[in-house]
């Protein structure tokens, strides 16, 4: 077996309305369908890149607002999904720009030398890196260059 690409992920959500504005008015995805969710039996809402790469690339399902949250501190499971943002830092200080006019809490901010990286949470504290891949850092070439040391990321 060859696995060709990540396709989608799918995102248990306590309220439906609640993400889907941070999804798709914060971080811009785009909602398929006419914004009323999904016709699934459930309530859900799909989003996809405006590339059409595939149907869709990111589902939220309303679990409800008694599901348990997500633990804190080291534990097995999702640490967090990227989301490619832009080609340079002046894209990413769009991001910030934006973050900070919605009042997102920004968890961290890392120089990975391929990557420059802000992250955050959604509102049921999934953790989001929003990146940039470094220009001119060729990591094809040298792939170790993904184990390069941590930097506090200064934009």
């Amino acid at each position: 077996m060859e696995i060709k690409e990540l396709g989608h992920l799918v995102l248990y959500v306590r309220n439906l309305e609640r993400s889907v504005a941070f999804y798709r008015d914060v971080l811009g995805w785009h909602q398929l369908g006419d914004g009323s969710g999904t016709p699934l039996p459930f309530p859900a809402a799909a989003f996809a890149n405006p590339s059409g790469r595939t149907h869709h690339e990111l589902l939220l399902i309303e679990v409800g607002p008694d599901a348990a949250a997500v633990p804190a501190g080291r534990r097995v499971g999702l640490y967090h999904f990227g989301l490619k943002v832009g080609d340079s830092d002046d894209e990413l200080r769009e991001v910030l720009r934006t973050l900070q006019e919605h009042d997102v809490t920004i968890v961290g901010a890392s120089d990975h030398t391929v990557t420059h990286s802000i992250y955050v949470e959604d509102p049921d504290g999934n953790e989001i890196e929003l990146y940039i891949d470094v220009p001119g850092v060729d990591w094809r070439s040298d792939p170790l260059l993904i184990a390069s040391p941590v930097r506090p990321l200064r934009l």
